[in-house]
């Protein structure tokens, strides 16, 4: 009888080894159906992945320092190792960011103004990251407020650098467009030169 337990254990873990070994990774999750650094980024180019990155990631830290809160109180939330998830989570996605950020910033060098905008963006996620412990004598009113404010930022950071984007383009496009309306003026002249 216990045979063929044994056998049918055995072939649903090769059936899962097998599955394993051909699947994707993104973000050290099984892919491409889960993407845990930009979600609702998947498969869109790398600017769209680290602008859904920085809020999401943010959020999941969030949630992480929500939880120590409930569990200890707010006064208790950093004593000791209470605190200790949020910095695993704020180390694990400082990780996890490195290569979006990177990316986004080696498809934004068509625009210094977005460089360093995203530049400006990386450094408000990180301080909104760092910011998400609650500070002694917060209420709980004003500890929710504070650490929904980077959503905004975040936004309007984003914006500005969509718009600095949008706006190297239109100049690249423009110069394009005036050097070959000056081709066909060039080669015009030319022919009436020589006859």
């Amino acid at each position: 009888m216990r045979i063929p337990y044994l056998v049918a254990a055995c072939a649903a873990t090769v059936a899962i080894a097998a599955a394993g070994s051909h699947a994707e990774t993104i973000g050290g999750n099984p892919g491409p159906q889960y993407n845990y650094i930009c979600p609702d980024a998947d498969g869109k180019p790398p600017l769209d992945c680290y602008f859904d990155a920085v809020g999401h990631l943010y959020t999941m830290c969030k949630h992480v320092k929500s939880i120590e809160i409930l569990e200890f109180g707010y006064e208790k939330s950093t004593d000791g190792t209470n605190g200790a998830k949020s910095d695993s989570c704020l180390a694990k996605q400082k990780l996890n960011m490195t290569r979006p950020y990177q990316a986004a910033l080696k498809s934004a060098t068509r625009s210094a103004k977005a460089v360093d905008g995203l530049r400006a963006l990386n450094a408000e996620w990180l301080q909104a990251m760092a910011d998400l412990g609650w500070r002694k004598g917060e209420s709980d009113t004003v500890y929710k407020a504070r650490t929904m404010e980077p959503y905004e930022k975040f936004a309007a950071t984003i914006v500005d650098i969509q718009t600095s984007l949008q706006l190297a383009d239109a100049a690249k496009d423009k110069k394009k467009t005036a050097a070959q309306s000056h081709k066909p003026a060039a080669k015009a002249a030319t022919k009436k030169a020589t006859h």
